[in-house]
């Protein structure tokens, strides 16, 4: 028994030749000629000869799908899998591949009079009818019109019906993921394209954090074995001609359990704050609330956010789609064999683990510093010790030029010659930073000596750790703080905009601080407020030089045991990173080039003041409480701080946090929190 495919190549394709395969017989594959080779591959990998799987050049779209049929030796059984799978492709591309390609595909298998032309459609073909769509129907399908691939799934499954004149059957596969036993998959399709929102979930968000509860459509997940072992099987069966058959899971899952269900592979949290829809506007102020109830402005939205995910607006069509999906002839076609559509959390997390390892667009991403940096020209701000010093030593290392500016020109100097011992290239500037004539006169020479710079990384920076009460005399901390760590920062950055821009091509990373993610920083109100004002600006110019190729990324960074903190002693039992660990947080940034480099706790500490705000100022003013200003701090200022009972502190804050009632996992969070965990 000899068999015809077309669209073997394809995902569905390569799978259901792992089933054909195990027959007896030959298997002619339709193949465009720039593909022979993908078919020389398919042979390879399942270990099949170059007589038992044929490759015969030709295209759906030429007469007869460009092949001659008497070169071809009896064929009984036909598989037409060639199409556009794909809900975003244009009407003229899914018109010539689903229905003038199946036209040609019928038209050969008549010439060739085969036993049966097996028509592979999709559930679409039924389009957004409301309620039960049995296997018999056809003509009852609604608005296809509103989709070319539903259109012309719909029209090619006509053709099969009313022009094909050998024996024929259709089957209509549900949503086709990957391999429930592999993960296997080639392509991203269907719940796929929501991957990278769900990774970008669990990598921001604890495990703990209930997120909303979306309910969502019926959604007909099927795994591509399933689709490929069915179709094997029930198309070997006598006496089911003239039948359709849905390949669907019988018992489908809403898109919101479909989330969930990848949600939990990918170890992040879960839908489980079950809150109605309508009530969940109660919780917003009215301003918002208005905001929310014009659907013209939320769809609008809806659109925009969308785009900036890279989810095709085509694929929350499913949003519409109530259709459920009545599968009886499969069932019973399945009857006598072991085939049948497993759930989707019995493999979600191996289709999961996949896409993770071989689609995800971060792993394809470069992943070394030196395929960023190499080459490059690359600006530090104090960069003679500190955080700076060790992203020179790095990038030096990864084949960057390192223009290295701070005030001491001995450290520069000494710095410099280490580099370059080690065989880096670096070069140093002397500037005072907080003197903005200064930093335009480094950037004038910068820019006449090196053309150029490719990377701005602002990490110079000034921290003054005091409480507001011992400030009232000290004005002068708060400019001094901002001097250097905001206007500085954005004067450098300005000076060096237009060369990027002209370029087209540059990226700004700013040190920040995880201070910046709080909703406030006790005893550091000048250095979150001008990190925070960096954060900022940062933001608003990203947005304005996109379409330039220029890339900020703010550096929220933990304490770092550097001198900046050298003077704090009660930092010196805290858990803080070396120069080491900040370096590799840099390195992320530069590798990646996202707009935040987050820590865990510093996700924590954002969530926890959007989420529960109470618990937040308790947190923090309980810490401010139990801890003091240093010595030197006291001494300069002309109050004398009050005493505090730290241990009614202690127990007021254990009473507070008993009554909010939260459950052993925030209160480790928390109690990790207190103790200091910043890494």
């Amino acid at each position: 028994m000899n068999y015809f495919v077309t669209g073997i190549t394809g995902f569905v394709g390569q799978q259901f030749l792992a089933s054909l395969s195990k027959r007896e017989g030959k298997i002619f594959a339709l193949v465009r000629p720039g593909s022979v080779k993908k078919i020389e591959k398919m042979r390879f990998e399942h270990g099949l000869s170059a007589d038992k799987l044929v490759a015969v050049t030709g295209d759906l779209g030429e007469k007869l799908c460009g092949v001659d049929p008497a070169q071809l030796d009896s064929v009984e059984h036909f598989y037409h899998l060639g199409a556009v799978y794909d809900l975003t492709a244009d009407q003229a591309q899914q018109k010539e591949a689903n229905v003038t390609g199946t036209k040609e595909a019928i038209a050969l298998a008549e010439k060739l009079n085969v036993k049966c032309f097996h028509h592979i459609s999709s559930i679409v073909a039924a389009g957004f009818y409301p309620g039960v769509f049995k296997e018999n129907m056809f003509e009852e399908a609604v608005g296809v019109e509103q989709n070319p691939y539903f259109q012309t799934k719909h029209e090619s499954e006509a053709l099969v019906r009313t022009e094909c004149n050998v024996p024929w059957r259709i089957y209509r596969p549900g949503i086709v993921v990957g391999n429930s036993k592999t993960g296997w998959i080639n392509k991203i399709d269907g719940p796929y394209y929501f991957f990278n929102l769900i990774n970008t979930i669990a990598e921001m968000l604890p495990r703990w954090v209930p997120l909303p509860v979306y309910r969502g459509n019926p959604t007909n997940i099927v795994p591509v074995d399933f689709v490929a072992d069915a179709l094997d099987h029930i198309s070997h069966k006598p006496d089911l001609d003239g039948k359709c058959f849905h390949l669907t899971n019988p018992e489908p899952m809403t898109f919101g359990k479909v989330i969930n269900n990848f949600l939990k592979a990918a170890k992040g949290p879960t839908m489980k704050l079950d809150i109605p829809a309508e009530r969940l506007l109660d919780f917003l102020p009215a301003g918002p609330r208005m905001f929310l109830k014009n659907k013209a402005i939320v769809q609008g939205v809806k659109m925009q956010v969308l785009e900036n995910l890279k989810i095709p607006k085509e694929v929350m069509l499913t949003e519409y789609l109530t259709t459920e999906y009545d599968c009886s002839n499969t069932l019973a076609a399945l009857e006598d064999s072991d085939i049948h559509c497993p759930q989707l959390k019995t493999y979600a997390r191996r289709l999961w683990n996949y896409w993770e390892q071989h689609l995800n667009p971060e792993y394809l991403k470069p992943h070394y510093l030196p395929d960023v940096v190499k080459g490059k020209h690359i600006l530090i701000t104090g960069g003679s010790e500190g955080i700076g010093r060790e992203v020179a030593d790095n990038c030096a290392r990864a084949g960057a030029k390192v223009i290295l500016v701070a005030r001491t020109q001995e450290k520069l100097d000494a710095a410099v010659e280490e580099i370059r011992a080690a065989g880096g290239d670096a070069v140093s500037y002397s500037c005072d930073l907080s003197d903005l004539n200064s930093l335009d006169d480094l950037t004038e020479k910068v820019l006449k000596d090196h053309g150029h710079v490719d990377i701005l990384i602002n990490n110079a920076g000034r921290s003054i750790r005091r409480s507001l009460r011992l400030t009232y005399e000290r004005f002068h901390d708060f400019e001094r703080v901002m001097q250097i760590n905001y206007f500085s920062a954005i004067r450098l950055t300005m000076n060096l905009l237009p060369s990027m821009v002209e370029r087209k091509t540059g990226h700004v990373v700013n040190i920040s601080t995880i201070a910046a993610m709080s909703s406030g920083s006790p005893r550091f109100s000048s250095y979150t407020a001008s990190k925070s004002a960096l954060d900022a600006w940062s933001n608003t110019a990203a947005f304005e030089y996109a379409s330039d190729n220029i890339q900020f990324t703010n550096v929220h960074m933990p304490l770092v045991r550097t001198k900046m903190i050298a003077a704090t002693t009660q930092y010196q039992s805290v858990n803080v990173l070396t120069t080491e660990q900040a370096g590799k947080l840099v390195n992320s940034a530069l590798i990646n080039r996202p707009a935040e480099v987050n820590t865990m706790t510093g996700t924590i500490i954002r969530q926890l003041g959007i989420l529960a705000p109470q618990l937040n100022h308790l947190v923090f003013s309980t810490l401010y409480q139990l801890t003091d200003d240093s010595e030197a701090a006291k001494a300069s200022a002309s109050a004398k701080p009050v005493e505090d009972d730290k241990h009614a502190i202690a127990d007021k804050a254990m009473d507070a946090l008993q009554r909010l009632k939260l459950d052993k996992e925030t209160l480790e969070a928390v109690d990790n929190l207190l103790r200091g965990y910043h890494t």
